[in-house]
């Protein structure tokens, strides 16, 4: 993570002289549509995310998109999964995994309404919940890293978007199971908040 922040900080330094001067910070909300595989759920369940969002422009086309957006998981299960996990404790549920996601995306703007984003992402399990109400603690790992890519269309002010995450790393705290990795769909409005 460390790594990434300090090329994309050389990459903006380098860049900055030539640079058209822009940035921009706004907040958006929308939908998620997440499934785990070798997880017996309910595929693209809905739940929602919220955040801010922030763009800093390297030139005319190219810019730096950093993100902070709290984000819901939500895994319906089916009677499958106790036997998954081995656990008695765990019956079959409904788990509410609640995320602070921080993307870090480079944008691309073939054209002037349309922009093409892509990078990294970092998810800390800030809560997890069984029917809202149980703790679930033993069940998911507390991160998670993901790669991120989508588009975002701009309304002159506003914005919609449209993206797929990927998870990279096991979710499944529970040692000797199959991994559980993560995808998402995420569909969302946006509003820009300061831009110069």
């Amino acid at each position: 993570m460390k790594r990434i922040l300090f090329f994309l900080l050389v990459f903006f330094s380098l860049t900055h002289s030539q640079a058209q001067e822009k940035f921009s910070i706004g907040i958006k909300i929308g939908q998620n549509f997440t499934s785990v595989n070798d997880v017996a759920t309910a595929h693209n369940t809905a739940s929602y995310h919220a955040g801010v969002n922030a763009y800093f422009g390297l030139n005319e086309k190219t810019g730096f998109a950093p993100e902070i957006i709290l984000s819901q998981t939500k895994l319906e299960t089916s009677s499958s999964i106790a036997s998954l996990m081995m656990n008695s404790l765990l019956n079959p549920e409904t788990y509410h995994l609640s995320y602070l996601s921080i993307p870090l995306l480079l944008q691309l703007k073939p054209f002037k309404k349309l922009a093409l984003q892509a990078g990294p992402q970092y998810s800390v399990l800030l809560d997890q919940k069984k029917d809202g109400l149980q703790n679930a603690s033993m069940a998911f790992k507390n991160g998670e890293f993901a790669m991120v890519g989508g588009a975002k269309v701009d309304l002159g002010g506003f914005f919609v978007y449209g993206r797929y995450v990927v998870g990279l790393q096991d979710i499944n705290e529970v040692t000797n199971q199959k991994a559980w990795k993560t995808t998402q769909w995420q569909l969302g409005l946006g509003m820009n908040l300061i831009n110069f």
